[in-house]
């Protein structure tokens, strides 16, 4: 499978590889096995131990690497040594095919290892990133309405916190304006009864009092309906007002006429008004003052809330300076465990993918370019080259030898040497007596030796030439 498409998670030094493998073959175990699988060392007259046999079984098996021009390694030969070219053929096989099987189950290893590996750091991973989010959203849940991404709302409600609190605060101005103003007329309406009358009869004390009202009440309405339209409960309210104090202005003006076109009852207690009378001026001034206090009073708790929630988001606003810089080192810490998730989540995809290649067999593997041959002649040794070196070492020890046990040989062979020896001239020579049986013994001797070195030379030779051509 290309490297482009599915990156192997094993290493790709081949010579390590290659180390690693040749130790565990030429383990104890695995070659003890090969030996009793081939029998091998059975018909040895030695009675070896299983250890000298690995031993001996190690010193026959050689690994070569050839490498390519780059001195990359493309390829290694396995070679067995042995008597038997059927056994060496043999255990070639067997070796080739441990070095094949042991490197795919190596490969498979620590394939599915690095894939374990990896998928326990990526579950320790997720678990971190599952303690930054629960972090962050306790964090939020605590400090709800005073993170960074809530300003502009906080900021929004609050201009209408504001917005309301002032209309609260002119409301309740306006309400006890009213207050004081039916007040006022509650306390001149009493004084009525003991008013003279005007001339004419149709107005009294109280009716200034009443337009000054409708007048301030006008003055208010044209004011707010310049800011808001006819459906605003102020301008709304504001115009009940005004129906309300109009009514009472009329009712006021009706009742006076009619005290003042009565006949005068003497019996009668002018001073004090019918309170049972639902439709006394005084008694409806009274229910609008009650209203009117009720409503004072609601304001009031209403403006004390809006002060409440404003001061609440004005602090929610000054906390969030911190709240941000608080939130930036939690968010910080998420991201840059969220970031070691998706890259071991990505390694580990990746790995199991370049797992499941190396189980399917599909990724690097070694493969046999030659098969293991039978032998047609021995390797080890050469015999002719052994001869050659024999017969030069031979005669290098001869001339050796020879030179040794001449220079050895302090006796005398010639005249020359005894004319060195004595001090004075040498006057006659005697010369040396030989009968015909030396003679003849010393050629015979002779004979005897160049005999002797043909033979020795035409049997050597003969062993040389018919081990050559045997192979």
């Amino acid at each position: 499978m290309p490297k482009d498409y599915v990156t192997p998670n094993v290493t790709d030094d081949l010579q390590d590889r290659l180390r690693s493998i040749t130790q565990q073959i030429l383990s104890r175990t695995r070659l003890l096995h090969i030996i009793d699988q081939l029998n091998l060392y059975a018909d040895s007259h030695q009675n070896l131990t299983p250890d000298e046999k690995v031993d001996r079984m190690r010193k026959k098996i050689e690994i070569e690497l050839v490498r390519d021009a780059g001195d990359r390694i493309s390829s290694f030969n396995v070679y067995y040594s042995a008597h038997d070219p059927r056994v060496a053929q043999q255990v070639t096989s067997e070796l080739t095919n441990l070095f094949i099987s042991e490197n795919l189950e190596v490969r498979q290893q620590q394939s599915e290892d690095t894939t374990k590996f990896l998928e326990s750091q990526l579950e320790t991973a997720r678990q971190i990133l599952s303690d930054q989010e629960e972090k962050i959203r306790e964090f939020k849940g605590q400090h709800v309405g005073e993170l960074p991404a809530q300003v502009g709302s906080n900021l929004q409600i609050l201009a209408g916190l504001q917005s309301q609190l002032q209309n609260e605060e002119d409301a309740l101005n306006t309400a006890k304006q009213q207050r004081v103003y039916l007040e006022t007329l509650v306390n001149q309406y009493r004084s009525l009864q003991g008013t003279p009358k005007v001339a004419g009869g149709t107005t009294s004390l109280g009716l200034p009092a009443i337009d000054e009202e409708l007048e301030k009440l006008r003055a208010q309405l044209t004011d707010l309906s310049s800011h808001y339209t006819d459906r605003h409960p102020d301008v709304r309210k504001l115009k009940e007002q005004i129906a309300d104090t109009q009514r009472t202005r009329d009712r006021l003006i009706a009742d006076l006429k009619a005290k003042a076109s009565a006949p005068p009852d003497p019996n009668a207690e002018s001073n004090t008004p019918d309170l049972r009378d639902a439709s006394s001026p005084l008694v409806q001034l009274q229910g609008q003052l009650q209203s009117n206090r009720v409503e004072v009073a609601n304001r009031e708790r209403s403006l004390v809330d809006l002060k409440t929630k404003v001061i609440d988001y004005q602090a929610r606003l000054n906390q969030e300076p911190v709240r941000e810089q608080q939130l930036s080192d939690l968010t910080r810490g998420y991201e840059q465990s969220k970031a070691n998730y998706d890259e071991l989540l990505k390694k580990k995809n990746e790995s199991a993918m370049a797992t499941s290649m190396e189980l399917l067999q599909q990724g690097e593997r070694f493969r046999i370019i030659d098969p293991p041959s039978l032998p047609v002649k021995p390797d080890f040794p050469n015999r002719l080259k052994f001869c050659g070196i024999g017969l030069g070492m031979g005669l290098v020890l001869g001339v050796v030898v020879a030179g040794g046990f001449e220079m050895m040989d302090d006796r005398i062979h010639d005249e020359k040497e005894l004319q060195k020896l004595l001090p004075v001239a040498v006057i006659s020579e005697i010369p040396a007596l030989t009968v015909v049986a030396d003679e003849q013994r010393e050629r015979g001797k002779l004979w005897l030796g160049w005999a002797t070195a043909g033979f020795v030379s035409v049997t050597i030779l003969l062993g040389s030439a018919l081990s050559y051509l045997r192979g």
